[in-house]
């Protein structure tokens, strides 16, 4: 019976789907107008490929964009230097991801654009590119890919998996719930990315032998190589900060620019020297704080514009992606953005951890809240979590007033970091490995 609903509801969707197929071109058309999707290549979310498709075994792995993008590519890595003889596919479906990640990928790797979850755009890609396997990240769950890789004998495995609090109350009503335990009966591997996140894909109905726990990916923060060019723009700026007073403020969202520059006022007039770098989660955002700043005649820096950090530039804004890792190296502290209003849900911290930054993060971080936890489980200096602008000042001050305590806050940050960080791709991989590749392969 229960099985008989689930099969109900998955055609209802794909029904619904198929006759919106017309009206998604033209969405598609139109976001491609608007800049959203890429200029060229916007038709290989309809299915149609723009590579040929190497001989031999494929692995399809998808990540919906920058941040799961990323938190891909040192798996995909373990993959090339353990499996040489298989051809990776990475695909993404946000445009702003795109130009990052494409450079970030290893050689070899090839990158095309999500299809839509359509039946025609989902049937177009498979019957093209043939996966042997597909790896998803987080929670990239959409019926029709699913359900036609199952039906194609294509392996499933989601990494890094969770479900935020909104849609796991969602999928656990009586309308979707019998899509959702349908879907995820057809993976052979579920990597939670916590405990709690186990515990809601059982609930889910997912099989419990295919849930297996590996380690939080977004610990993992890859080495790449910079151009010369980039080097070189790095270590200037490196220098301009070296005597300053510097904070960053990474990951900001619209509204959130106001709860820093207010703060960056009242620190300036105890630290006439004090440099706020701004790095805003959309890049046009960026241009926006900045043209508002110059017309407010405050003395602004634009990363886009390559501007140099002069005497008089007290603020920094970085309207540019993909800079994150290396700016961290600029800051001895980090604010991670995208956690001051009710409405957000956080951002990764593992990155500034990393670069060995004291690590601050707002009141509202979702599911990163696991990350904090852990984080400050080991360690209760390694994150600082404030609960507004009054905390994150007087956090502020305490930091810059003190030496030592800005040393001990910077080292248990990235202390934490490698006990967390340590062995979880090669888990992962052991995971892939057994349960998908080898299984695959055969």
């Amino acid at each position: 019976m229960a099985a008989t609903k689930s099969k109900a509801v998955y055609n209802v969707y794909r029904a619904l789907t198929h006759g919106l197929s017309p009206l998604l071109y033209l969405h598609l058309h139109w976001r491609k107008l608007r800049g959203l999707e890429h200029p060229l290549r916007w038709r290989e979310r309809l299915g149609r490929p723009s590579l040929p498709r190497p001989e031999g075994p494929l692995i399809w792995f998808h990540a919906v964009s920058l941040g799961e993008g990323m938190a891909a590519i040192p798996v995909i890595k373990q993959c090339i230097e353990r499996r040489p003889d298989l051809t990776i596919l990475m695909t993404t479906t946000t445009s702003s991801a795109f130009g990052v990640i494409e450079k970030r990928l290893p050689t070899g790797v090839l990158h095309q654009f999500a299809p839509v979850d359509t039946p025609s755009a989902v049937d177009s890609f498979l019957g093209y590119w043939k996966p042997n396997a597909i790896v998803l990240l987080e929670s990239e769950l959409w019926p029709n890919l699913i359900m036609s890789a199952s039906e194609k004998g294509i392996m499933l495995a989601l990494l890094n998996a969770r479900v935020s609090t909104k849609s796991f109350k969602r999928w656990s009503g009586p309308a979707l719930l019998p899509l959702i335990s349908l879907m995820l009966s057809k993976f052979s591997l579920i990597s939670p990315l916590s405990n709690m996140q186990a515990i809601h894909f059982q609930l889910l109905h997912a099989p419990p032998f295919v849930i297996n726990f590996s380690g939080d990916l977004k610990y993992v923060v890859g080495e790449f190589d910079i151009s010369e060019g980039e080097i070189k723009s790095m270590e200037d700026l490196k220098v301009h900060c070296a005597h300053r007073k510097v904070w960053m403020a990474s990951s900001i969202h619209k509204g959130e620019e106001e709860v820093i520059l207010g703060i960056h006022k009242v620190l300036r007039q105890e630290y006439p020297d004090l440099l706020t770098i701004i790095v805003p989660r959309h890049p046009h955002h960026g241009k926006e704080i900045a043209q508002k700043l110059w017309k407010e005649g405050h003395g602004v820096g634009l990363r886009s514009q390559r501007d140099k950090l002069l005497g008089d530039t007290s603020i920094y804004v970085v309207d540019t992606l993909g800079e994150l890792k290396h700016l961290y190296k600029l800051s001895p502290v980090a604010v991670i953005g995208g956690s001051f209003f009710p409405s957000l849900s956080g951002h990764n911290i593992s990155e500034a951890a990393a670069a060995g930054c004291a690590t601050l993060t707002g009141p509202y971080i979702g599911h990163f809240s696991i990350m904090v936890l852990e984080m400050q489980r080991l360690n209760p200096l390694s994150v600082l979590q404030v609960g507004g602008k009054l905390e994150l000042e007087e956090a502020l001050r305490k930091l810059f007033g003190d030496v030592k305590v800005l040393e001990a806050h910077c080292a248990a940050a990235k202390q934490v970091y490698h006990t967390l960080s340590s062995g979880v791709v090669q888990n992962v991989w052991n995971l892939l490995d057994i349960q998908i590749l080898q299984r695959a392969l055969s």
